[in-house]
Formats: structure tokens, C-alpha cells, sequence
């Protein structure tokens, strides 16, 4: 009896003094959200570096490809002459031929193929013209904020700056064209988040310098580059990585990070939640804050506010050199939004409104042509995991 007298009140001085259970001892429910600390964000610059090669023409001659379209004539026969189109298979139909596999081939090398294929049905070696009347096995992605974006047909070696102003140049308010001359204050494209995507990889070209008149950024671009000016009006959180729906996530003022996680419906099982990754600023002189997210969440720490075009990036295993984090988070980014415009740009019904989800590592490449058989080559927008 004494015994049960001793636990009971030992029960009510707990209750009283209150008890002290496991867990974190400084939980507070009236943690309020807070600013992302000037002092947390870290100025990392990107690794890849401005490789002198990419400022020259390809050597390389232009090869025939599925959808070009050719005209071919046997010297001295006016009746021959005929446009042709090379097929889905690589191969074009001409006169007697059953198929002549073009694919990959120059202009020359086909006028070989096709004047070694007609003689086995002419007693004379014909003498073959073939000339190119349009190309649409390689092009180039001009979208976002220009004045008339699109795919385009890469013919011969472009500048960036030549493939920009044949896409009319990027869109300013006044809705006429704009030049490197007049600066780019009036402009709707975001050049701080413009990017030149090339299998996979951001090539490391600053939209600023260049229409500020540096030439030392006027690549030469090459087939499926995909070049993207977003608008600068464009108010959103973009968030990647181990979450169940990466995507766009509508800035509204006071969003905060645990916010902008639910709306991409939380994180996945065995996500890092030690180091989310906050990126800040241009895309080539970024800031990047590490976050204990599970701190956060279990109310340790206060919850940060985002502010608009902020990257946020989950990831699955922990990571030690900060610069190819950020290398990751830049060109997850940058493959996720290419996947999600270049969708928009060759699909024949409209996605939903909230974009289309890729999620992280799904391999998903969107391309208007396809490769030559072997090639191997990944399409413009592929994500890939680490």
C-alpha cells in the first residue's frame, strides 16, 4: 500500500515539475519561420570552365539524317531530276534503287553511295548531282522569352549570339527586337538564369557578359543544343531531387521551405534530409545554403522563408565537396526545366497546366530527331542520377 501511496505521488510530481522524456530538448512549438542567414549562403563557383574548343566551327561536314530533304539529278538526263526525302530508316528511294541506307553520310559520300547503286541497272557509270533543299534530322532550341522561339534547322556552324537574333532576339517591352548595343535593362528574359544546355551538361556561358558585348561567350552552337531565356517576371521555387513531384512551386510572399516541400508532396524514403541544398542568385555565380531539413521538421530549428527563383534541391546520400554539389543541383535544374519546355515546344497536346513531373533519375530524354543506329548519344534534357 505504502508502495502504490510513493508511486502515486511520484506520478504528480512529474506531472507538476514536468516530465522530461527523450528527444530534442529545445523544441519550441512557437518557432516562427525566419530569413535564410546572410552568413549560410555560400558563394561556390561552378567547375566547368569555358573550354577554348567551343568558340570554334565544327569541323565537321553536315551528315544526312531522317526528315532531309534532297535533290537529286543524273548529269545529263533532265527527266531524272526529283526531290527526295530521306526516310524514318535512314534510306532514300530514287528511280530504280531499292533503298540506299544515307544515314550519317555527307552530301558527297551519298552521291558516291547512290551513282555505285544506279550502275548495276545503267551500262555506264552515271555522273549524280545531290543537292540539299532543307534539314530537319538537326537542330538547335531557341525557347523562352524570345521574340519568335522555336526549333530551328541547323544547316552549317552558328554563333550563339547568330542563332539568338534568327530567333528575333529576346523579348523586351517595347516588342520589337533588342541588340548587344542597347543593353538589356527593357528586357523580359532573365539572362542571370539562361543557360545553353548540350548533352546533359551546362556549357559555361554568361548571358550577361555576353549581351553586354563579350565575345569571349559567343559559342558556336552545335546539333540539340538547347538554349533557354526564362522570363524575369517568373515568381517561383523550383524543387528537385528526393521528393515524390519535383516541379515549379508558385512564389506567394512568406513561403517557406517546409511549405514548398508539401506542395511537392514531401520528400521520399531515404532522402538526406541533412543537407538540402538551397541555391540563390545567377546560375553562374550562384549561393548555396545547406539546411538541416530534419531539424525543421522536428522543430530544433526554425523554418526558413524562400524568396523567388530559389533552387531547392533534396538529396539522396550525403555529399562532401560543395562545388560538385552544386554542379548537380545546377544541372538537375537545368535538364528538368529543358525536359518541361522542350515538351510544351514538340508535343501536339498542351501538358496539364501544372507542367510535366520528371522525377529525378528517370532517364527521360525529349528530342525532335532521332540518332544515327550505334550512336548512343543522349537527347537534349536528359536528367541523370549521380
Amino acid at each position: 500500500m505504502n508502495r502504490l501511496i510513493l508511486l502515486s505521488l511520484a506520478f504528480l510530481l512529474a506531472v507538476a515539475t514536468g516530465c522530461q522524456f527523450p528527444g530534442p530538448r529545445t523544441f519550441d512549438p512557437r518557432l516562427q519561420p525566419v530569413a535564410l542567414p546572410k552568413s549560410q549562403l555560400t558563394m561556390v563557383t561552378i567547375t566547368n570552365q569555358m573550354n577554348p574548343e567551343l568558340l570554334q566551327p565544327s569541323s565537321q561536314l553536315f551528315t544526312l539524317g531522317p526528315g532531309d530533304r534532297v535533290e537529286i539529278a543524273i548529269m545529263g538526263d533532265v527527266a531524272s531530276r526529283a526531290p527526295v526525302i530521306v526516310g524514318p530508316d535512314g534510306k532514300i528511294y530514287y528511280n530504280l534503287l531499292p533503298g540506299i541506307d544515307v544515314w550519317g553520310m555527307t552530301l558527297d559520300e551519298a552521291k558516291q553511295a547512290i551513282e555505285n547503286g544506279l550502275t548495276k541497272f545503267m551500262r555506264e557509270k552515271p555522273v549524280v548531282e545531290v543537292s540539299l533543299r532543307g534539314v530537319e534530322s538537326k537542330k538547335i532550341w531557341l525557347l523562352g522569352r524570345f521574340e519568335n522561339p522555336g526549333v530551328y534547322p541547323l544547316t552549317n556552324s552558328i554563333t550563339l549570339l547568330e542563332a539568338i537574333f534568327e530567333a528575333g532576339g529576346p523579348q523586351n517591352r517595347s516588342g520589337g527586337r533588342d541588340n548587344v548595343t542597347m543593353g538589356y535593362n527593357e528586357d523580359l528574359a532573365d539572362l542571370s538564369h539562361s543557360f545553353v544546355l548540350r548533352d546533359g551538361h551546362i556549357l559555361p556561358v554568361d548571358f550577361q557578359r555576353l549581351f553586354a558585348g563579350d565575345l569571349s561567350q559567343n559559342i558556336y552552337l552545335q546539333s540539340d543544343d538547347f538554349v533557354y531565356l526564362p522570363a524575369v517576371t517568373a515568381d517561383e521555387i523550383h524543387v528537385f531531387g528526393a521528393v515524390l513531384e519535383p516541379r515549379a512551386v508558385p512564389f506567394v510572399r512568406q513561403l517557406t521551405l517546409i511549405q514548398a516541400m508539401a506542395n511537392c508532396g514531401g520528400t521520399v524514403k531515404n532522402a538526406h534530409l541533412r543537407q538540402v541544398a538551397i541555391v540563390r542568385g545567377s546560375l553562374h555565380k550562384p549561393e548555396i545554403a545547406l539546411v538541416d531539413y530534419k531539424e525543421i521538421l522536428r522543430g530544433v530549428q526554425p523554418d526558413v522563408y524562400l524568396a523567388a527563383g530559389d533552387i531547392v534541391y533534396v538529396p539522396y546520400s550525403p555529399w562532401r565537396v560543395l562545388s560538385k554539389y552544386l554542379d548537380l543541383v545546377a544541372t538537375t535544374f537545368v535538364s528538368a526545366v529543358a525536359i518541361n519546355e522542350g515538351a510544351y515546344a514538340t508535343l501536339p497536346t498542351p501538358p496539364p497546366t501544372q507542367g510535366i513531373l520528371i522525377p529525378f533519375g528517370a532517364g527521360i530524354t525529349i528530342s525532335p530527331t532521332a540518332s544515327p543506329p550505334g550512336a548512343g548519344g543522349p537527347g537534349v534534357g536528359t536528367v541523370s542520377s549521380p
